[in-house]
């Protein structure tokens, strides 16, 4: 099983100039190619092949003096950027065919765009220095910030520079499958996602919404004022732009720090976990557009599907379309479609009093044809509190995150 295991780069002024011109030399001969085969399909020529256009837009171009400047970087960040391209038509000729989801055809690359990444192979030559140092080609000795070891030799190494000017060694290596299974447990729940309580269960526990957008919406507000105010063109606006790009930033680390924990408590404490499928794309048209942005269902579900198949666990997903809400959870009778504002409701067959969310976290399970138990939360349960030691301080695990208000 391959995996990405990401860390943070600090490059020096010299290294960042020559990653600019990596990044730079790596656009151009992409742009370069997508023009060669968008002529060809507009003339009505054969298709370049890979090859044709290396020679072309690489090797013979350095020879020219319009292109003298692509010997300044590594031959190996050229190629795979041909690489790229012949990916992204692949995708885009699968989602024609159906094969996934439909996506555009491939565009030009701007210097203007908010990420910018060049990979480097063994090819390469690239390598990991004794001192810790990322070493690569033509941009010398780069200081990373290792967060944790590498489980085995990377095959491959991409430095990425994201919209808030940080740079990122992302690996990728080869893992045993086996190392990350999990013993076997009993544990089954049901997720219900929303947007008051961002995750319901089917024991009853409700996990506040940690709504990391909305609490940051202050300072992005002023710093985007201060954005709008700069002259176009101007240093002083990138240094704007740049301002708000870390506020992004620190928002989207947050909520995928957040689904990182949370996804790897559920799975560890439960061998199956079954969650309904949502209309994401839908939502995002309507008015909770941006509640919806701000939960990241979407992220937190491929969590859950991806670290179930790596650690040995069932994961089942129902469609959007079961009744969850207005099937009672006790004796299966369907009561009917519920306002939004009815929060507990009561059912004319069995009179049970169910609570809206945690009778839809059961009725997940048992769609997905898991065996949970409600644990008696049939009527709305309270949040559970943090857990505080004798000092007042508040003592959180490194992956419980169930019922802290706020975080």
């Amino acid at each position: 099983m391959q995996l990405r295991y990401s860390f943070r780069l600090y490059p020096n002024g010299p290294q960042c100039s020559a990653l600019a011109r990596a990044f730079g030399c790596a656009r151009v001969v992409y742009n370069d190619a997508l023009r060669a085969r968008e002529t060809a399909r507009a003339e009505g020529l054969p298709f370049p092949k890979t090859g044709a256009l290396s020679r072309a837009l690489i090797t013979e171009a350095k020879l020219t003096p319009e292109r003298a400047w692509l010997g300044e970087v590594s031959a190996v960040v050229l190629q795979q950027s041909l690489r790229d391209l012949d990916t992204a038509y692949r995708n885009f000729f699968d989602g024609l065919k159906g094969r996934r989801p439909r996506m555009g055809a491939p565009r030009l690359k701007s210097r203007r765009d908010s990420r910018h990444a060049v990979r480097f192979t063994a090819n390469a030559r690239w390598r990991i220095t004794p001192g810790g140092d990322l070493s690569l080609p033509k941009i010398g000795d780069v200081r990373v910030k290792w967060s944790r070891s590498l489980p085995s030799v990377p095959s491959s190494v991409t430095v990425v520079k994201d919209a808030a000017g940080r740079y990122f060694a992302s690996f990728v290596v080869d893992t045993d499958p086996a190392a990350a299974l999990l013993p076997e447990t009993v544990g089954a729940v049901g997720i219900d996602l929303g947007l008051t309580h961002f995750a319901i269960l089917s024991d009853g526990t409700k996990i506040d919404s940690p709504k990391f957008l909305r609490r940051a919406e202050k300072n992005l507000k002023r710093a985007q004022r201060s954005l709008s105010r700069k002259a176009k063109g101007s240093k002083n606006r990138d240094k704007a732009r740049i301002k708000v790009a870390r506020q992004h930033a620190s928002v989207a680390d947050a909520r995928r720090e957040f689904h990182h924990q949370l996804s790897t408590k559920l799975i560890r404490e439960n061998q199956a976990v079954a969650v309904e499928g949502l209309a994401v794309r839908g939502l995002a048209r309507t008015r909770i557009a941006k509640s919806v942005h701000d939960a990241g269902w979407s992220a937190f579900v491929t969590m859950l599907e991806y670290k179930a198949a790596r650690m040995g666990r069932t994961f089942l997903r129902i469609g959007r379309f079961e009744p969850t809400s207005q099937v009672c959870s006790q004796c299966g009778v369907k009561d009917g479609p519920k306002p939004l504002h009815v929060r507990e409701w009561t059912c004319g067959a069995c009179g049970a009093v169910l609570d809206r969310d945690v009778n839809a976290a059961v009725n997940v399970a048992k769609a997905a044809g898991l065996a949970v138990s409600a644990c008696g939360a049939r009527v709305r349960p309270g949040l559970v509190p943090a857990q505080r030691d004798e000092a007042g301080t508040r003592r959180d695990g490194p992956i419980t995150v169930v019922g802290i208000p706020g975080l």
